[in-house]
């Protein structure tokens, strides 16, 4: 071999070199994984149990389509909702907040609350020498406002809707002609209404106002009585939206449930 000729080396890498090069990287990000789901449940046991609960709820329903409720408020979900469960409570909580009125003692046979299919009804009944209205008028008495001063900011912290009513006696109306029972018990509903939103309950928070006029006893079979005369605040139970209907691609047959 002369001092001119080159030596060539050819190395030949082995087919199966290349194939396994990578492997190490599916191993660590097994790895990793591991270590990110260890982390995830050290900090669960170390959560309070609200944590816990919303964590756990993503997974069981990670699209929220189980828990999407509405209400009667538009965009104000029903975060701190008073549920049907939880009416006698807050009835006691009003009750205890209204006991801090002056001459509570005096009032307190005329204040009714009651848990009913609709939600906790309230009713302000009047005495036999009127109460909360001067008599025959809706101009309020010093002890409505008082009441409903108080009632009026406690009932205001909740999402749930409001329903007003007005009731009378079935005594006809002493006044003028074209004024009756029907104006004067929708007209106290009304000012309840309005007294009401100035101490504290949210604007549109009122879904209703009626009056019912002597429609609706209290005591049906003393038509005359003092108590038929009163201010009924309804605090709703939340609703769940009506459904939107589906559309159904012809010659189909939609379910009926």
């Amino acid at each position: 071999m002369g001092s001119d000729d080159q030596i060539i080396i050819i190395k030949k890498t082995g087919g199966h070199a290349g194939h396994h090069g990578g492997a190490w990287k599916v191993a660590y990000a097994d790895f990793v994984t591991a270590m990110m789901s260890l982390f995830i449940v050290l900090w669960l046991m170390n959560s309070s149990k609200p944590v816990q609960e919303a964590v756990g709820g993503y997974f069981r329903d990670p699209y929220g389509v189980a828990q999407k409720k509405g209400t009667r408020l538009n965009g104000s979900g029903d975060a701190g909702a008073v549920k049907k469960e939880d009416m006698a409570k807050l009835k006691n909580d009003l009750m205890k907040s209204m006991e801090k009125m002056k001459d509570f003692d005096k009032l307190k046979k005329l204040i009714e609350m009651t848990v009913t299919p609709e939600g906790l009804q309230i009713e302000l009944m009047e005495d036999p020498h009127g109460t909360f209205f001067e008599t025959g008028s809706a101009e309020p008495t010093p002890l409505l406002k008082g009441v409903l001063t108080i009632l009026s900011p406690e009932v205001g912290k909740l999402p749930n809707t409001l329903s007003i009513e007005g009731h009378t006696d079935s005594k006809p109306y002493s006044g003028a002609s074209a004024y009756g029972n029907w104006e004067l018990s929708s007209d106290r509903a009304n000012t309840a209404r309005r007294m009401m939103e100035s101490n504290g309950v949210r604007p549109k928070q009122v879904a209703q106002v009626r009056g019912y006029a002597d429609r609706m006893l209290r005591k049906p079979s003393q038509p005359e009585d003092a108590s038929n005369r009163r201010i009924t605040v309804i605090i709703q139970y939340l609703v769940n939206p009506i459904q939107q209907p589906v559309a159904v691609s012809k010659g189909s047959v939609p379910a009926i449930k």
